[in-house]
């Protein structure tokens, strides 16, 4: 998933940011009201966590403009205000689901992916299927052939983003942003690398190979 965290706290928004990307997702961040409501306007996201209190624009305002403007992203709101009146007061602005202050990090993973469930299954795919191969996007299990593949977490993000575009060149500057969270070219390998590593997992112990390069251009999943 592609999950926006808005968090004025560096440290906080880094520790979240870190524990959601060890866990697979794709994650962005905003410090504060006014950038979130632009990186959510230009960007489409599967989950918005949101810090209550934020410099320019609190969070429940962000998330009453978004609701004003048909965005229906779920929204993870935290707090450290925590009585009822407050967690009332942070559903009915729009938010999803209420967390309090502080909080362990698998409590925050496991709301996350409880809201992608209860979205629309036409909006957010929980299982991404290409021939003979089944991702199980909650579970975070890949299976081909009967057989389970154990993957990495970068290897899992990059094999769902392959996934998820099955049938399409995807080059490697689009798979840098996505996968990587790089918007330049660092110079290096690290595709290719990362690239040979998923192709002996999931192509060379069966028949017919499902990763493809395509050359000059980049890579194609297709059965």
């Amino acid at each position: 998933m592609r999950i926006l965290i808005i968090e004025d706290d560096r440290e906080a928004a880094g520790y979240i940011r870190k524990g959601l990307r060890e866990s697979g997702h794709v994650v962005d961040h905003a410090a504060d009201g006014e950038e979130a409501l632009e990186m959510a306007r230009a960007s489409e996201y599967d989950i918005l966590v949101v810090d209550r209190m934020l410099p320019k624009l609190d969070g429940l305002t962000v998330i009453e403009t978004l609701r004003t403007e048909n965005d229906r992203t779920p929204a993870l709101i935290l707090s450290a205000l925590g009585e009822v009146d407050h967690r009332v007061e942070g559903l009915k602005a729009g938010g999803d689901d209420y967390l309090v202050k502080p909080y362990a990090f698998a409590e925050l993973l496991a709301r996350v992916e409880a809201l992608a469930r209860r979205r629309d299954p036409e909006t957010v795919k929980t299982k991404l299927v290409v021939g003979d191969m089944e991702m199980d996007l909650l579970a975070r299990t890949v299976v081909r052939g009967g057989e389970e593949i154990i993957l990495q977490p970068r290897e899992f993000r990059l094999l769902e983003f392959l996934m998820k575009h099955a049938g399409q060149v995807v080059t490697r500057t689009m798979l840098l942003e996505k996968v990587w969270d790089y918007h330049f070219d660092p110079q290096t390998n690290v595709i290719d690398v990362h690239i040979s590593r998923l192709r002996s997992k999931i192509d060379k112990p069966f028949d017919q190979p499902i990763l493809h390069t395509v050359r000059g251009a980049g890579y194609r999943l297709q059965a």
